[in-house]
């Protein structure tokens, strides 16, 4: 029997109308380890779909293995299966039908096992990737961090032939890297092949044995992993630099930036807790966000961050009843949901779940305006004009008719910032604003929301997993730092704020 797994030969796939799929050559043999690397839309997630057979116009160039089934023998593990799941989790929750007002949905336990009685392996992934504590919570309470183990965890119990990790370390904190990286580690063998997809050089995990550069929807180059890093290809790739924008687009007619006294804190907790259940999610917060502020929130997957930026920005009911105010208001003293929304400009992988097919880029931009996840109301020539300009300032602007679902992930973050943006906000909340895109792209950001903390009255809530990527602009850093040992079984950390102007 041959040692090929999957052969690809003259391939030639049409994506949409402005996009097809050029491989003339691939092949990946049993034991052989994999990175496809490119940028954001080179087609590196569409080239493992080729090889899952999920490329229609591609099936007859793609041949497998005698005894390979792709629909049983390849695992893959990526933001949109984490979508996906989520999606289908959300559309069987039951919780208002319940006493308690609460259904769990998917545990983690149910995710990774399918039905299967907890074992040795079950446990020790746990222990490995640290969710032991979360292995009887619904994927729905996660954070992103927490599912992506999660999702590790069950790849790797079902021990596949062909495992493909669409960028695995991205939303996760510093030390969860690098229980993942060695978990992968362990399960390589010469037995199981793997593929990696990665749009940056330091997420390139250890053990890759082969390297495929893509770009403009081909292969560049590929070969083994010593070869093709020493290539001019990859040299050329590494070498892009990306400059900030010289302005910043001027706000729309009919939606007015909104200002507040410079003595009043734009956002002001007191002593706040939140919980979850019986757990304790924040506890005695405070924290005063002052007028020139632009804020870094750090902290490992689960500690509250997301929990903290739900209380200030209308998606948490439990801020009422508590000191919460915003923009010198109490929260509760009369405003709608809709009033604070209006203030705020939100880009986050919870948004970002929220969005599936149908729409059109232009259209998820100007739905920014009325703050709802597509386009209900009606939008004039003034909107789509200050939409498109925050398209060309992203270097995106030809992607303006495309269907946001068919966009790659990257791509679909650099929309969810210009939406964000495209009304001003008061407060433009980035929650890991960067993940998934390559770095060029995120240069680009990094210098866009520093030109738009420099020219803009928009203040920035920045929360970021990767060490010394934020914006210049950063004078307020909100550390969540843990007062028990790393492995404990409940949610325990305490706020360290510093102010850095």
């Amino acid at each position: 029997m041959s040692s090929l797994l999957i052969q690809v030969s003259n391939a030639v796939c049409r994506i949409n109308s402005s996009k097809t799929l050029r491989i003339d050559s691939f092949s990946i043999a049993i034991g052989e380890h994999w990175c496809f690397f490119g940028g954001n839309g080179s087609g590196k997630s569409l080239l493992a779909k080729l090889l899952q057979g999920s490329l229609r116009s591609g099936r007859a160039h793609v041949h497998y293995q005698d005894g390979f089934d792709p629909r049983r023998d390849i695992i893959v593990v990526s933001f949109e299966e984490q979508q996906a799941l989520w999606a289908q989790d959300n559309r069987h929750d039951v919780s208002e039908f319940n006493d308690s007002a609460l259904d769990q949905g998917t545990t983690v336990e149910m995710l990774i096992l399918d039905g299967a009685k907890p074992d040795s392996q079950y446990t020790r992934l746990l222990n490995d990737l640290a969710i032991t504590s979360c292995q009887h919570k619904g994927i729905r309470f996660l954070s992103s961090g927490q599912v992506r183990k999660a999702l590790i965890a069950r790849a790797l119990y079902q021990n596949p032939r062909l495992l493909i990790l669409d960028d695995p370390l991205e939303s996760i904190d510093r030390d969860s890297r690098e229980r993942i990286a060695d978990v992968i580690r362990q399960w390589r063998n010469a037995n199981n092949s793997s593929i990696l997809l990665s749009r940056r050089a330091e997420d390139v995990l250890p053990g890759i044995s082969h390297m495929a550069l893509l770009d403009k929807l081909s292969i560049a180059e590929q070969g083994s992993f010593p070869a093709v890093k020493s290539s001019p290809v990859y040299d050329s790739l590494f070498n892009k630099k990306s400059l900030p924008p010289t302005h910043i687009p001027e706000p729309c007619k009919g939606f007015p930036v909104q200002h507040i006294a410079a003595d009043v804190p734009l956002i002001e907790l007191i002593n706040v807790n939140a919980s979850w259940q019986s757990q304790q999610v924040l506890k005695n917060v405070s924290w005063s966000m002052l007028p020139g502020h632009h804020s870094l929130i750090e902290g490992p997957n689960g500690c509250g961050k997301s929990t903290l930026l739900s209380l200030i920005d209308g998606e948490n009911h439990k801020a009422y009843g508590q000191q919460v105010k915003l923009f010198g208001r109490q929260r509760g003293s009369g405003e709608t949901v809709w009033d604070i929304k209006a203030r705020f400009g939100v880009v986050s992988n919870e948004l970002h779940n929220k969005y599936i097919k149908g729409w059109k880029v232009i259209d998820v931009l100007v739905s920014g305006f009325f703050d709802s996840v597509g386009l209900y109301d009606d939008s004039g020539a003034s909107e789509r004009r200050t939409a498109e300009q925050w398209l060309q300032i992203l270097g995106i602007a030809e992607l303006d008719r495309d269907y946001y679902h068919e966009l790659s992930f990257g791509q679909q973050r650099l929309v969810l910032l210009a939406r964000a943006m495209v009304k001003r906000p008061s407060i433009l909340i980035l929650d890991e604003p960067c993940v998934g895109l390559d770095d060029w792209h995120r240069q680009l950001i990094l210098g866009t929301l520093d030109r738009i903390a420099a020219s803009t009255a928009t203040q920035l809530i920045y929360v970021s997993h990767t060490a010394a990527e934020h914006p210049g602009c950063i004078n307020q850093r909100l550390r969540f730092v843990p007062v028990a040992p790393a492995d404990q079984s409940a949610n325990d950390y305490q706020l360290v704020i510093e102010d850095l102007r």
